[in-house]
C-alpha cells in the first residue's frame, strides 16, 4: 500500500462502491503525543485534546453535490460497508473502516460534498491507540502489526515537507468586503418583520496571501496547541478549529453543543470580573440568540430520540479569542422500523443546518443570507468529521477555518448571528475576532 495506490473512486453520478478490505492493530506503547506527531501537510485530522484520527492516503472517495449530497454520501458509504472486509478486535469509536467527510453548506454551492476512507489512520481515545489499514485484499493479506507500523511511518515521511520559513502574510477582501458587510447587516435588520425571521446569521470573508507556500501541517499544529479544547480538523484543504459539535453519535447516544452569543475577549474592559457574566450571560439579546439556537436543536432531535437531557440555561464557554454561550444537549436515538439506530452522518444531514449558522426559521433565513451575502460559502459552516462503519462518529460545524485555494492563498471565514438591535459596525468587529485562530495560525494577527 503505497502513496501511488489506486484511486477508487465515484462520481455524484455514479455511486460504484469498491470492494475494501479493512484491519486495525492496536498501538502499542503509543507516546502521549501520538497525533500530534502524526500531523502532515495534507493529512486528514480530527482532534481534540490529544485525541482522535489521522489520515493518510485515498483508498476510496466520493464527491457530490446538490439536495442530494448527504443522501448519495449515506448509500455510498452503507455499499461500502456491505462489500468490505473488516478486521478489528478493539470495536471502539474510529477503529475499523472509517471515513471523513466534508458537506457544504448549501446545497447551491459549487463547492463539491466529499467522503474520503483512507489508506491508513492513526488513532486514539483515552484508553488506547490504533492503526488501521484499508485497501484491497491483496494488498493488506496476512497484514501483520509490524508491517502496519512500518506502513505509518512510510506514510508520514511520505506526506513531509521540506521545512521552511514561514512567509509574510497578506490579507485581503474576499467575496464581501467590510463595507458591504456592513451594508448586509443594516439591509437584514430591516426585512424581519416582512420576512418572519428572527435570527440572521451573515458570513464574510477574508483572502490571506501568503508569499510562500503554506505548510497546513504548521496550521494545524498551530491550532491544536491554543485551541486544544477545540475540535480541530483538515479535510481536503478545508481546516480550522471549531468550538462547537454539531454531532457525536456513540452507541445509539447523541450528543451535541450548541453554541450561540459570542463575546470578544479582546473588548475594552474584558479583564473586569465578572465582565463575560455581565455582557454575555445576562445580555437578553445574547441569551435570546442562543435559546433560538437550542430550539432549533431540540426540534430537530425530538422525532428521533427520547430521553432528552437540556440544561436550563447555558454555560459560558471560555476561549482564547472569544466567550461564547454553550449548552450541551444528549438524547438516545430512537431505532427505525428495521431496528437500526441512526449514524452520525444520518444525524448530522438532520442537524444541518442550524439556527447557529442559518438562522430562525432556517428555510426562511437561508433565502435571505443567499441574497444578502452574495457569496458561496462552499464548506464554511457544513459538517465536517467522521463516521465510523457501526454509525458511531462526530460531526463539527466548519467554523473558524478556511479553506486552501492554492498552496499560496486561504480563504477565511466568519459568521454572526444577527437579531433585532444588533450593531453592524459591533457585528464586523466580531467576524474579526471569529477569525482570529485562523490569522493567528497564519501568522496574519
Amino acid at each position: 500500500m503505497s502513496a501511488d495506490s489506486p484511486v477508487l473512486s465515484a462520481s455524484a453520478h455514479q455511486l460504484s462502491a469498491p470492494s475494501l478490505t479493512s484491519v486495525t492493530f492496536e498501538y502499542v506503547d503509543a507516546p502521549p503525543s501520538l497525533l500530534d506527531d502524526s500531523l502532515r501537510h495534507r493529512s486528514l485530522v480530527w482532534t481534540r485534546n490529544g485525541h482522535g484520527l489521522v489520515g493518510f492516503g485515498t483508498a476510496a472517495r466520493l464527491h457530490t453535490h446538490g439536495e442530494e449530497r448527504f443522501a448519495r454520501a449515506r448509500a455510498w458509504f452503507a455499499q461500502v460497508i456491505k462489500n468490505a472486509a473488516i478486521t478489528d478486535p478493539l470495536n471502539r469509536p474510529g477503529t475499523g473502516l472509517i471515513s471523513f467527510g466534508s458537506f457544504a453548506f448549501s446545497f447551491t454551492s459549487v463547492f463539491e460534498s466529499r467522503m474520503i476512507i483512507p489508506q491508513l489512520v492513526i488513532g486514539r481515545d483515552e484508553h488506547t491507540a490504533w492503526i488501521t489499514l484499508t485497501g484491497t485484499a491483496e494488498e493488506l493479506e496476512g497484514a501483520t502489526y509490524e508491517q502496519a507500523l512500518a506502513r505509518a511511518n512510510a506514510a508520514m515521511d511520505d506526506a513531509a515537507i521540506a521545512e521552511s520559513d514561514a512567509g509574510s502574510i497578506k490579507l485581503t477582501s474576499g467575496q464581501l468586503t467590510a463595507g458591504s458587510y456592513v451594508q448586509a447587516v443594516h439591509k437584514a435588520l430591516g426585512h424581519f418583520e416582512e420576512r418572519g425571521i428572527s435570527k440572521l446569521v451573515l458570513a464574510r470573508d477574508v483572502l490571506a496571501h501568503s508569499s510562500t507556500p503554506i505548510d497546513l501541517s504548521k496550521v494545524v499544529h498551530a491550532l491544536t496547541e491554543r485551541y486544544g479544547n477545540c475540535w480541530t480538523y483538515s479535510v481536503d484543504g478545508l481546516v480550522g478549529a471549531t468550538p462547537e459539535m454539531l454531532v457525536r453519535v456513540t452507541d445509539g447516544l447523541a450528543e451535541a453543543r450548541v453554541l450561540a452569543g459570542t463575546l470578544d475577549r479582546a473588548a475594552a474592559g474584558a479583564d473586569e470580573p465578572d465582565f463575560a457574566q455581565h455582557h454575555l450571560f445576562e445580555d437578553p439579546k445574547q441569551r435570546n440568540e442562543h435559546q433560538l439556537a437550542i430550539d432549533s436543536l431540540t426540534d430537530s432531535l425530538n422525532p428521533i430520540s427520547h430521553g432528552m437531557s437540556a440544561p436550563e440555561e447555558p454555560f459560558i464557554l471560555q476561549l482564547p479569542n472569544v466567550w461564547h454561550l454553550a449548552s450541551d444537549v444528549r438524547a438516545q436515538l430512537r431505532a427505525d422500523a428495521s431496528g437500526a439506530l441512526p449514524s452520525a452522518l444520518d444525524v448530522a444531514e438532520i442537524f444541518h443546518p442550524t439556527a447557529a449558522v442559518c438562522g430562525t426559521p432556517t428555510k426562511k433565513a437561508g433565502v435571505l443570507l443567499r441574497e444578502l451575502e452574495g457569496m458561496d460559502r462552499g464548506p464554511y459552516a457544513g459538517p465536517v468529521g467522521w463516521v465510523d462503519s457501526r454509525g458511531d462518529g462526530e460531526f463539527g460545524i466548519a467554523l473558524r477555518g478556511g479553506i486552501l485555494e492554492d498552496e499560496k492563498l486561504m480563504r477565511l471565514y466568519a459568521g454572526c448571528g444577527i437579531v433585532p438591535g444588533s450593531v453592524p459596525e459591533d457585528e464586523l468587529a466580531e467576524s474579526w475576532a471569529k477569525m482570529r485562530p485562523m490569522r493567528q495560525a497564519l501568522g496574519a494577527e
